[in-house]
Formats: C-alpha cells, structure tokens, sequence
C-alpha cells in the first residue's frame, strides 16, 4: 500500500482500513447515522471497526473517502461535542 505521511493507520490496524480509503472498501461493517439525521442526505455516519478504530464517512457519497479514527480520538470529540465546544460552528 502506498499512503500519505498523514496516513498513520495503514500499519497498525490489523483490517488494513486508513485515512482516505474508499468506504465501499471496509468489509463487514454496520454504518450508522444519528436519528437527528434528515431526508436530504444531511448526515455523516459512523463504523466501528475491528480493533476499536471508527470509520467516519460523508453519507451524500457513500462511494467516497473515509476518515479512521482512533478511540481516543472519538471519545475526546464526542465529549466536545457534549460539552458544547462546537456549538459556534452551528450558531446563525
């Protein structure tokens, strides 16, 4: 495989899954969406994959790229987001 510098998953994931990798690629995975999610195609959706990395993707090109994250990494968002750091991206 060849990646990019940023691509530091390649080696450390045993299901071979990395950043910018066709989402169609990764295998046997449950891709979910928030409930809060609308009909327009709205939404980004989530894959836990094997080992605890999460695979996030852009639900409007489900054929596009995803993005791997780590647990870590999830976790310190999700906690952001609850916390309202990110309100301000949203605010009108």
């Amino acid at each position: 495989m060849d990646h990019d510098v940023y691509d530091v998953y390649a080696a450390d994931d045993a299901s071979g899954a990395y950043n910018g990798m066709t989402a169609t690629q990764l295998q046997d995975v449950s891709w979910q969406k928030s409930r809060h999610s609308n009909s327009q195609g709205s939404c980004v959706e989530f894959a836990r994959l094997p080992g605890g990395a999460v695979a996030v993707r852009n639900s409007r090109f489900p054929d596009g790229p995803a993005l791997v994250y780590t647990r870590a990494e999830i976790e310190a968002m999700l906690l952001g987001v609850k916390d309202g750091e990110f309100d301000h991206l949203i605010a009108s």
